[in-house]
C-alpha cells in the first residue's frame, strides 16, 4: 500500500487557510478553458462531459452530461443553473477545499456549464456555516467579473453570463436539491415532490440543472485537457479523480484527492489518514457521509476500490466520499444515537413518515442507549427503521427519511451485540460513564450537607 494522490482539482492549491488569486489561477491554466468553450458551440461541451462519463460528486453519482441533456428546448422561459455547496452532510467536508482554496476553478466551471446549457445565470448556494468559503467565492466573482470572465460581454464573445453566491441558514434539508431551490427563491427550505424535475420546471418554475460542486469544477479539467487526459484517472464505472474527507478515530484527519480505481478504502485510512489513533483497532467506517451504511472492519468491506460499484457490492455507498473512522472502543449505540439526533431535528416535517418516522428512531435509540430498552427494543428499531424509508423506498418527497434509515439497520444488521450489551448493561458505555459522575456529585453534596 502506498499513499499516493492525484492532484487535479486540487493542482497548484495554495495551503488551507489560503484563496488562489485570479493571478495564480491564471498562470496554473485558468480560464483557458472558457476560452476554448466560447468557440465551441453548447452541444459540443456537452458532448464532451458526456464522452467522459463525469458522475455527479454530490451522493447520487448521477451522470452529469445525461442530466444537461434533460433541459428542454424553445421553452421561452430562461435556464439557470445551481450550484449545491450546502455541504451539511455529517463527516463531508471536501467541497470546501474548493470553495475556499480554489474558488475561481468552481467560477470558470459555473461558466461552461451555463454555456452548455444555455443558461446566462448560475446561482452558487453554500452553506451558512462556510463564512469564509463565501467570502472567497464572492472575492473570486469579483475578480473574474472585473477581468471580463463574467458579466454582458464574456471576453468580447457578445455572450452574458453571471455568477451569484448565495448563502444558507443552517438547514441540512437546503442540501436537498429542490429544498436548495426554494431557498434560492427566498422561501422556506422545502423539498418538492418530483416530476416535475428541476430541469424541466426549477427555479421559479423555469429550467434548472442542478450539481454539486466537485461535479462542476471538473468541467474547466474537461474542456482545456481533453476527454481522453480527463478519464486516465478513475475507470469506466468512477471516471476521474474523487475529493475524499477522513474523519474520525485516524492518526491525521485530512482530505485527499485520490484515483479511486487505484485507491482502497483500507489505503484511504491506514496510509493517508496514518492508521487508527492511540494505537487501537479500526472496529467500523462509514464510507461516504453520515447517510449511508456502516461497514464492519472485514477485508471484503476495507480492501475495495473507492469506486461506486465497489463499494456498492462491498454493501455501501461512496456518497458524497466524507469516510467517518470509529476505533474498538466506539459504542455504536452511543454513534446512532449521534446520527438520529441529528437526522430528526433537521426533518422539515412535511412527510408523516419522515416527521414522526426519525422522531421514533431516535426515541427508540434513546431508550435503549439509557438502560431502559428491553431485548425486543432491537427488534422493533429495525422494524420501524422499514417503516420509515430505505435505499429508494420512496415513502416520502426527498431522501432525508432514507439517510437515517440506511446507517440504523446497517448499526443493527453489523453490530447487533453493542444494542443487546446496552440493554443487558442497563445502558450504553457513555450513559454509565455520565451516570456514574453524576452519582458521585450527588453523593458529594450529600455529604456537604450532612457537614
Amino acid at each position: 500500500m502506498s499513499a499516493v494522490e492525484f492532484p487535479r482539482l486540487l493542482k497548484g492549491a495554495p495551503p488551507i487557510g489560503k484563496r488562489q488569486t485570479l493571478a495564480e489561477y491564471e498562470a496554473n491554466g485558468g480560464y483557458q478553458a472558457l476560452k476554448k468553450g466560447l468557440a465551441q458551440t453548447p452541444d459540443e461541451i456537452t458532448k464532451m462531459v458526456l464522452d467522459t462519463g463525469l458522475r455527479g460528486r454530490g451522493g447520487a453519482g448521477f451522470p452529469a452530461g445525461r442530466k444537461w441533456t434533460f433541459v428542454p428546448k424553445n421553452t421561452g422561459k430562461p435556464v439557470y443553473l445551481a450550484v449545491n455547496g450546502d455541504e451539511s452532510e455529517p463527516g463531508c467536508f471536501k467541497d470546501r477545499q474548493i470553495i475556499e482554496r480554489v474558488p475561481h476553478l468552481l467560477v470558470e466551471g459555473a461558466i461552461l456549464a451555463c454555456r452548455a446549457i444555455g443558461a446566462n445565470t448560475a446561482y452558487v448556494y453554500i452553506r451558512g456555516e462556510y463564512p469564509i468559503g463565501i467570502r472567497c467565492m464572492e472575492e473570486a466573482v469579483d475578480e473574474a467579473r472585473a477581468a471580463g470572465y463574467l458579466g454582458d460581454n464574456v471576453m468580447g464573445s457578445g455572450w452574458k453570463c453571471d455568477v451569484w453566491i448565495h448563502s444558507g441558514a443552517g438547514a441540512y434539508i437546503c442540501g436537498e436539491e429542490t429544498g436548495m431551490l426554494s431557498s434560492i427563491e427566498g422561501g422556506r427550505g422545502y423539498p418538492r415532490i418530483k416530476p416535475p424535475f428541476p430541469a424541466v420546471e426549477g427555479l421559479w418554475r423555469s429550467p434548472t440543472i442542478i450539481n454539486n460542486v466537485e461535479t462542476i469544477a471538473n468541467v474547466p479539467l474537461i474542456v482545456r485537457d481533453g476527454v481522453a487526459d480527463w478519464k486516465s484517472s478513475g475507470d469506466a464505472d468512477t471516471p476521474g479523480t474523487r475529493l475524499v474527507g477522513v474523519s474520525g478515530h485516524v492518526n491525521r484527519p485530512c482530505h485527499i484527492e485520490i484515483d479511486p480505481a487505484k485507491t482502497t478504502l483500507r489505503e484511504i485510512i491506514f496510509d493517508h489518514a496514518g492508521g487508527i489513533w492511540k494505537g487501537r483497532h479500526l472496529k467500523a467506517v462509514i464510507p461516504g457521509g453520515s447517510s449511508v451504511p456502516v461497514l464492519p472492519n472485514k477485508p471484503e468491506a476495507l480492501d475495495v476500490p473507492f469506486t461506486y460499484g465497489a463499494v456498492k457490492n462491498a454493501g455501501s455507498l461512496a456518497g458524497a466520499a466524507g469516510v467517518i473512522v470509529m476505533d474498538e472502543t466506539t459504542c455504536m449505540v452511543d454513534a446512532l444515537l449521534n446520527l438520529m439526533e441529528f437526522y430528526h431535528h433537521e426533518s422539515c416535517g412535511q412527510c408523516t413518515p419522515c416527521r414522526e418516522g426519525t422522531g421514533w428512531l431516535e426515541k427508540l435509540v434513546h431508550r435503549i442507549w439509557a438502560g431502559q430498552g428491553r431485548m425486543e427494543d432491537v427488534d422493533l428499531l429495525d422494524r420501524v427503521a422499514d417503516t420509515v424509508g430505505g435505499a429508494g423506498a420512496g415513502k416520502t418527497i426527498c431522501f432525508l427519511a432514507d439517510s437515517a434509515v440506511m446507517p440504523t439497520k446497517s448499526f443493527i444488521k453489523h453490530f447487533r451485540a453493542d444494542f443487546e450489551a446496552a440493554v443487558r448493561g442497563g445502558g450504553s458505555p457513555v450513559y454509565l460513564a455520565r451516570k456514574a459522575r453524576i452519582d458521585r456529585k450527588h453523593a458529594s453534596h450529600a455529604v456537604g450537607a450532612a457537614h
